[in-house]
C-alpha cells in the first residue's frame, strides 16, 4: 500500500507521558525486573517529546519519508522542493531555496527534533538534506506561544535516529545539466545508544536558476558537500540526551546572460578600454553552514521537559568578476558576511488532572556578524560618467543582536469534543540599531462535533524581528561622488514586525478514503518585513514597508484506496505593503514616491498556487514497484507594470503562469535479509515547459530565472 497521503489535520489531545512505576508489594524481592526495549524507550519518548509543543489548533501538513520517496528526485531533491507539495507554498528560485508560504518572503522557522535551528545568512545552499528526514511537517496558521520570532511557517524536522534499524545504503544518482550525486546513510544501535550519520556530494550544471530561456545555463556549475550526525543514549527509561550536527559546503558559479549592453563604463570608454562579453563574466559564491545541538530530554509521569542548547556558524561569500563587473555596471562588490549564533532553549509540559495540560518554555539567542565588503567603483561628475580609474572602497562592519522568548500556555479540554489552547508569550530583541519587545497573547479552539469533522479558530499576535544577517550596514557616505552613489541618502533603520493573525478553518473525513480540508487566514501588520536582492550581490537585504496586509484561503484533499493514493491543494493569496519605512537608499527615488502613497503587492505574491500527485504500488514477494507523477501551478510572481501615462507601478503586473509535470517510476529488489538494490528513473518538467519565476524587474529582483527544463535522473541505491 503507497503510504502517500497529504491531508492537513489539527493535533488533538494533552502531553503524554510515560507511565509512572506501580511495583506490587507481593512481588518476590529477588525476581528479575523487566528490563525495557531501547528502541521501546526510545519511541515512548520521542512521542513524549512531540507532546511537550504540540500543534494545536494550526493547520499542520505532515510527510514521511516514505512519502518524500515518492517526490519527483525523491531524497535527492533539494529540501525546498519537498515543501512545495504542502498547500500555500509559492515557488521562487529553487537553488536559493526560497519559499513563499502564505504570502511571506521567508520567516520560516525551522526546528530539528523539536529544536530551533539558528538562522543562517541567505543564500543559493541548501544545507538541509531531505535524507535524514523521518518526518517532517509544515505548521502553519494561529500558531501556540511556543513558536515565536519566525511565523509563516514552521518546518518541523523529526530526524532518523537509528533506533528503528540497523543498517547503511549508497546511493548513485545523476542525470541531465552533468548532474552525478554519491550519497551514504548508516544507522544502528547498541547498548542504549543510537546513531545516524548520512553524507553526500553533488555536482550539477545548474546550480542556480537560468537566467534565460535556454535548455542549459551557462556558466552555472555548483559542488556542495554535506553531512548529518545525529548520536542519543537513553540514560534510563524516562530520560535521553542526544546531539545532532551537521556540516555543508557548497560553491557555486554565478550564471550568465549573454549579449548584455555595457553600463556605467561602456565600450571604449577611456578608463576601461577593449570590450567584454556579457556570456564570459566569472561571478562567484562560496557558502559554509555548521550548527550543533545537544539536548537533555526527560520523562516522568506528568512532567516532560527538554533542555538544549546549540551553536552555529554560516557564512557567504561572494566573488565578483573585477573587470566584467565594472564593464557591465560600474560596480564590483566582494562581500563576505559569516554569522556566529549560541543559545539555549527549553520546554516543558506539565499534565494537571484530566481537563488541563500546562506547557511553559524560554529560548536565549545571541548572534554576531561580520559583513567585510571591499567595492571597486569609478570616480563619476555629476551625470553618472567615469572622471578616473577605478578604485577600491573598503567598508567593513560588526553587528550584534540578542534575541530573547518566554511563553506559558494551557491547553484546556473543556468537553470531550471541545479544546481550547490559551496562553502569551514575551519576546525582546535587542541589536546595534534598534531594542523593541512585545507581550504576544495566542488562542485556539479545536471543536469535533463529530469523528469526522474538525473545526478549528485562532488568534496569535506577532512579533518578528529583521533577520540579522539582512540587515544592510553600508556606510553610504563613502560612496559619494562614485558610481555606487545612492539616488535616495534616507536609511532609517530596519524595525520588527508586528501583527495580528486570524485563522479558522476545517477538517472533513468523507470516507475512510478521502479527507480534505478548508482553512482561511488574514493578517494585518506594522512594518511589514520584506527582503531583496539590490545590486549585484547575491546576498538578501532587510526592509519594512510601514504598512502591510496579507490574506487567503486554502484548500486540500488527499484520496487512498489500496495501492492507489492521490493529493491536491489549492491556495489563493494576497500580499500587500505601503510605504517603505527604511533602508530607503536601496530604492528608486520614483518608486520610492509611489509607494509612499499606493498600496502596492509585494513582489513575491502569487495569487493561485497549486500542486497534486498520484502514485500506485505494486508489492511482490522479492520486491515491489511504484509509479507517480506530481504536478505544480503558478500564477506567477510579481514584476513591474507600466500604467497608460507610461508610469512604472512597482510590482503591478506579474510574469506569466506555468504548470510543470513531472513523472517516476521505481524498482525496488528484495536480496535476501537486509540487502535491497532499489532503481528509479525521474523525469522532471515532462512537457519541457519554458516558464518565468522571474523577469527581472520589481521591488529587490535583480536578474531573471527561469524554471528548469526537461530532465531525465536515475538512481541506483543498494541497503544492506
Amino acid at each position: 500500500m503507497s503510504l502517500r497521503h497529504f491531508t492537513p489535520f489539527f493535533i488533538l489531545g494533552a502531553a503524554a507521558a510515560l507511565p509512572a512505576a506501580d511495583p506490587n508489594p507481593d512481588t518476590p524481592v529477588n525476581q528479575t525486573p523487566i528490563v525495557m526495549s531501547p528502541v521501546v524507550v526510545s519511541t515512548t519518548l520521542d512521542t513524549a517529546r512531540e507532546d511537550i509543543v504540540p500543534s494545536l489548533g494550526a493547520s499542520t501538513f505532515k510527510m514521511s519519508s516514505v512519502q518524500i520517496e515518492l517526490q519527483p528526485l525523491g531524497a535527492n531533491a533539494g529540501f525546498n522542493q519537498i515543501v512545495l507539495q504542502a498547500p500555500g507554498v509559492a515557488q521562487d528560485s529553487a537553488a536559493n531555496g526560497d519559499l513563499h508560504v502564505r504570502g511571506e518572503h521567508a520567516n520560516l522557522q525551522y526546528r530539528i527534533n523539536d529544536v530551533l535551528l539558528p538562522e543562517g545568512i541567505s543564500g543559493f545552499g541548501l544545507e538541509l538534506d531531505p535524507r535524514f528526514v523521518a518526518t517532517m511537517q509544515l505548521v502553519t496558521g494561529s500558531l501556540p506561544a511556543q513558536y515565536g520570532f519566525r511565523t509563516a511557517g514552521v518546518i518541523d524536522i523529526h530526524t532518523k535516529s537509528g533506533a528503528l534499524a540497523n543498517g547503511s545504503a549508497a546511493d548513485v544518482f545523476g542525470g541531465s545539466f552533468d548532474t552525478l550525486k554519491t550519497s551514504f546513510e548508516s544507522s544502528g544501535t547498541a547498548d542504549g545508544s543510537g546513531l545516524f550519520l548520512d553524507g553526500s556530494f553533488e555536482h550539477n550544471g545548474i546550480g542556480i536558476e537560468n537566467p534565460t530561456a535556454g535548455t542549459a545555463p551557462i556558466h552555472d556549475a555548483t559542488d556542495q558537500y554535506k553531512t548529518f550526525l545525529y548520536l542519543s543514549h537513553i540514560l534510563d527509561a524516562t530520560s535521553r540526551i542526544s546531539f545532532m550536527g551537521s556540516a555543508s559546503v557548497s560553491n557555486f558559479q554565478v550564471p550568465n546572460t549573454p549579449g548584455l549592453d555595457p553600463g556605467t563604463s561602456p565600450d571604449g570608454d577611456p578608463w576601461l578600454p577593449g570590450t567584454f562579453d556579457s556570456a564570459g563574466l566569472n561571478e562567484h559564491q562560496n557558502e559554509q553552514n555548521y550548527f550543533g545541538i545537544l539536548a537533555y530530554q526527560k520523562s516522568t509521569d506528568a512532567l516532560n521537559f527538554q533542555l538544549a542548547g546549540y551553536g552555529r556558524y554560516s557564512s557567504v561569500h561572494f566573488l565578483p568578476d573585477p573587470v566584467g563587473d565594472l564593464f557591465f555596471n560600474g560596480v564590483a562588490s566582494d562581500v563576505d558576511r559569516q554569522i556566529y549564533s549560541g543559545g539555549l532553549q527549553a520546554d516543558a509540559s506539565y499534565v494537571a488532572g484530566g481537563t488541563h495540560t500546562l506547557r511553559w518554555g524560554a529560548m536565549l539567542l545571541a548572534e554576531h556578524l561580520t559583513a567585510d565588503t571591499t567595492t571597486t567603483v569609478f570616480p563619476v561628475d555629476a551625470d553618472g560618467d567615469p572622471t578616473g580609474a577605478a578604485f577600491p572602497i573598503v567598508d567593513n562592519g560588526v553587528q550584534h543582536a540578542l534575541f530573547a522568548g518566554a511563553y506559558v500556555q494551557d491547553e484546556w479540554k473543556l468537553t470531550s469534543r471541545v479544546t481550547v489552547n490559551y496562553g502569551a508569550r514575551f519576546d525582546a530583541y535587542s541589536s546595534s540599531s534598534d531594542r523593541e519587545n512585545q507581550i504576544s497573547p495566542r488562542v485556539n479552539l479545536i471543536y469535533r462535533p463529530t469523528n469526522a469533522t474538525t473545526l478549528h479558530a485562532g488568534y496569535a499576535r506577532y512579533f518578528t524581528p529583521p533577520p540579522l544577517e539582512n540587515v544592510s550596514s553600508r556606510t553610504l557616505a563613502l560612496f559619494d561622488g562614485t558610481s555606487n552613489a545612492s539616488a535616495v541618502t534616507q536609511d532609517d533603520p530596519v524595525k520588527s514586525e508586528r501583527s495580528h493573525y486570524f485563522d479558522a478553518g476545517i477538517s472533513q473525513s468523507f470516507t475512510s478514503r478521502f479527507q480534505a480540508g478548508l482553512d482561511g487566514y488574514y493578517k494585518t501588520a506594522r512594518n511589514q518585513l520584506d527582503d531583496g536582492l539590490f545590486g549585484q550581490s547575491l546576498i538578501l537585504s532587510a526592509f519594512n514597508y510601514r504598512l502591510g496586509k496579507v490574506y487567503g484561503v486554502e484548500l486540500t484533499a488527499s484520496y487512498t484506496d489500496g495501492a492507489f493514493s492521490a493529493y491536491a491543494n489549492l491556495a489563493h493569496s494576497v500580499a500587500q505593503g505601503k510605504e517603505w519605512s527604511s533602508a530607503q537608499f536601496l530604492f528608486d527615488p520614483t518608486d520610492l514616491a509611489y509607494v509612499q502613497n499606493h498600496w502596492i503587492f509585494l513582489d513575491h505574491d502569487q495569487q493561485l498556487s497549486a500542486s497534486g500527485g498520484a502514485s500506485y504500488t505494486w508489492k511482490g514477494a522479492r520486491g515491489g514497484a511504484k509509479v507517480y507523477l506530481d504536478v505544480i501551478y503558478g500564477s506567477g510572481l510579481r514584476t513591474d507594470a507600466t500604467d497608460t501615462l507610461g508610469n512604472t507601478i512597482p510590482n503591478g503586473g506579474t510574469v506569466p503562469g506555468y504548470v510543470t509535470v513531472n513523472l517516476g517510476a521505481e524498482r525496488r529488489f528484495d536480496l535476501g535479509g537486509r540487502r535491497v538494490i532499489t532503481a528509479r528513473l525521474d523525469v522532471v518538467n515532462l512537457t519541457d515547459k519554458s516558464y518565468e519565476l522571474r523577469d527581472g524587474t520589481g521591488v529587490g529582483v535583480n536578474a531573471a530565472q527561469y524554471g528548469m527544463r526537461r530532465g531525465f535522473f536515475g538512481s541506483l541505491a543498494y541497503s544492506f
